[in-house]
């Protein structure tokens, strides 16, 4: 974008960059030839050169420097930062040094700077090779015809090389972009790394909910003695209940279990004489919808009524 836009500047303001040099000339030769050399004199022709040096300079400078903060911020954004002014004195280590030259990225911008250079010394070979046979012709034509040959020449390279290096400039900042998005994902160790880190060690994790199943098993089933009643389907379900008319509004799921839990609930049911009642329907419902210490639902009180009646009855008898 700078080479493009200052050589375009360049060449839109050259004209009046000539006019001025003229009119200076002119000037120079008519009036400053017979004007005496004194310190005054010489004190303002250096004021008016520095200028007229200004005058042509500075509006070519300033498409440049425009040029450079518009790339710079299509490319970045608004970013103003002293951390490439700080000093690091790492950067004085020759073995850093030594990493930093013969590096896998410095051998790529290395690629890639020889690859602009071919490309650019063949655009520019290119021109000029079409243009050889004007060459001889030169050295008879007027002093203005070679300086317009010449102008045609070098912005005709120009703009072709600016050209191609905008091109190049367009794959070398995406092929950047995704370089860099890449350095930015996390390989799988390290995503695995930093899980760990965050969450613990899967396995050790693990350990820890088998430890706590555990635990709540063991406390589940000591519940399972002071049951009322436990209610089951007849084998693949068991739900035990427990209510104190003194203390609960109504019957609490003390522990419930499915297949091998209870087959287990059943048995120390058993062993510590607690009635053991089938019921499919209420069992399925029960162990799906009431979770271990709560209440069972307004809904199920009639058909758990019924059980618990049942129970009293049969403690009565055996007394």
């Amino acid at each position: 974008m700078i080479l493009l836009l200052t050589f375009l500047a360049v060449y839109l303001y050259l004209p009046y960059m000539c006019q001025v040099i003229i009119d200076f000339t002119e000037k120079a030769y008519f009036e400053y030839t017979r004007t005496n050399l004194t310190p005054e004199f010489l004190s303002n022709l250096i004021v008016e050169c520095i200028l007229l040096i200004l005058r042509m300079v500075l509006p070519v400078v300033a498409v440049a420097l425009i040029a450079g903060i518009a790339a710079n911020y299509i490319q970045v954004g608004f970013l103003f930062t002293t951390e490439t002014l700080k000093i690091k004195f790492d950067r004085l280590n020759p073995l850093e040094g030594f990493k930093r030259i013969f590096s896998k990225r410095a051998i790529v911008e290395l690629l890639k700077s020889l690859w602009k250079v071919t490309a650019v010394g063949f655009v520019t070979y290119s021109v000029v090779s079409n243009h050889l046979n004007l060459f001889p012709q030169l050295i008879d034509a007027e002093l203005f015809g070679v300086i317009s040959f010449l102008n045609d020449l070098i912005f005709g390279i120009a703009w072709r090389v600016g050209l191609l290096l905008f091109v190049l400039a367009i794959i070398d900042y995406s092929f950047q972009w995704w370089e860099h998005e890449k350095s930015l994902k996390m390989s799988k160790q390290e995503i695995k790394d930093e899980y760990k880190q965050i969450e613990g060690d899967p396995q050790v994790r693990a350990r820890i909910k088998e430890r706590q199943r555990q635990m709540a098993m063991r406390r589940m089933m000591s519940q399972v003695p002071q049951a009322d009643v436990v209610i089951t389907n007849p084998t693949h379900y068991a739900v035990a209940l427990i209510y104190k008319s003194a203390e609960m509004a109504s019957p609490i799921v003390v522990a419930k279990g499915q297949d091998l839990i209870a087959k287990r609930i059943r048995e120390i049911a058993q062993e510590n004489g607690v009635v053991i009642v089938e019921n499919k329907p209420l069992a399925q419902t029960l162990y799906r919808s009431v979770e271990i210490g709560q209440q069972i639902p307004a809904e199920l009180y009639q058909a758990v009524a019924e059980v618990l009646a049942y129970v009293y009855r049969l403690r009565r008898r055996a007394f």
